[in-house]
């Protein structure tokens, strides 16, 4: 009866508790969303972005930018932290105009445009196997610069290099494992008025620095749904042992809303 009640007045994740691992300046839109269906929300960071050691290799390359073709960009944070230091080095939008641009997803292409660049590329899926399939026959003899985090997967570089593009890999920020979360989470867990339905992970790194919060692979899970938004970050749930229950369609965060709503709908909380 009350999960009937609760879909009637439009709150079909009343009474689920649902936790968001984003980094803590991200986590808004994801909560929002969620906080609007009638969830509880737990913030618990997975994930921290800091300043990487070093900017002079992205400075290099920004300071550079005439000699490239394309430019990559992965990530909303990737975005931030370039443009801080395009401002920093004195550059504009104009530095940029003969670039073809590359973004995963619309996230990161909304990011792009918001700061007046077109962007001349989105794969169809927003990972980075797409992207690949989307360059390939774009790139051959032109030069790419790739702006990323400091870990981060090679398939990007290492396929459009085979595709005969020259490829620069630069990191614009790196992602750490917030220790403040760990007494957080492992609380949260523990204690069964507060133990979440559903935990959701929108990237590898945020399942990684999960399973490092946890201190265990073996912390007890039993009835919490981890939802993943996309088939990479599932992957790389499972490769730790752990489970994807709710995988998107659509791998942005609408996409992981409606996930979960589909999948509360059809077991019930």
């Amino acid at each position: 009866m009350k999960k009937k009640a609760a879909i009637s007045t439009g709150l079909p994740l009343k009474d689920v508790r649902i936790v968001v691992g984003r980094a803590r300046h991200q986590a808004g839109a994801l909560s929002g969303e969620l906080r609007m269906l009638g969830a509880t929300v737990l913030e618990i960071p997975f994930i921290e972005i800091r300043q990487p050691r070093s900017f002079k290799p992205l400075d290099s390359a920004l300071k550079s930018l005439g000699g490239y073709d394309w430019l990559i960009l992965t990530s909303v944070n990737g975005v931030d932290a370039m443009w801080e230091r395009l401002r920093v080095l004195r550059l504009t939008k104009t530095d940029l105009k003969h670039l073809r641009i590359a973004a995963i997803g619309p996230a990161t292409k909304s990011a792009i445009e918001q700061r007046g660049v077109n962007v001349d590329v989105v794969p169809k899926e927003y990972v980075a196997e797409s992207v690949v399939r989307s360059l390939r026959r774009r790139v051959k003899g032109k030069r790419v610069l790739l702006v990323r985090a400091k870990v981060a997967r090679d398939v990007i570089p290492r396929e459009l290099r085979k595709s005969g593009a020259h490829v620069d890999v630069v990191e614009a920020y790196e992602t750490i494992v917030p220790k403040s979360s760990r007494e957080r989470l492992q609380a949260a867990l523990k204690t069964q008025k507060h133990r979440p339905h559903v935990i959701t992970f929108t990237s590898s790194s945020t399942v990684r620095n999960f399973v490092a919060l946890l201190g265990s692979r073996n912390a007890n899970l039993k009835g919490i749904r981890l939802a993943s938004i996309g088939p990479v970050t599932s992957s790389t749930l499972r490769e730790l042992g752990l489970r994807a229950d709710i995988a998107t369609k659509e791998f942005t965060i609408p996409g992981l809303v409606g996930a979960i709503l589909r999948s509360i709908a059809a077991r019930g909380r």
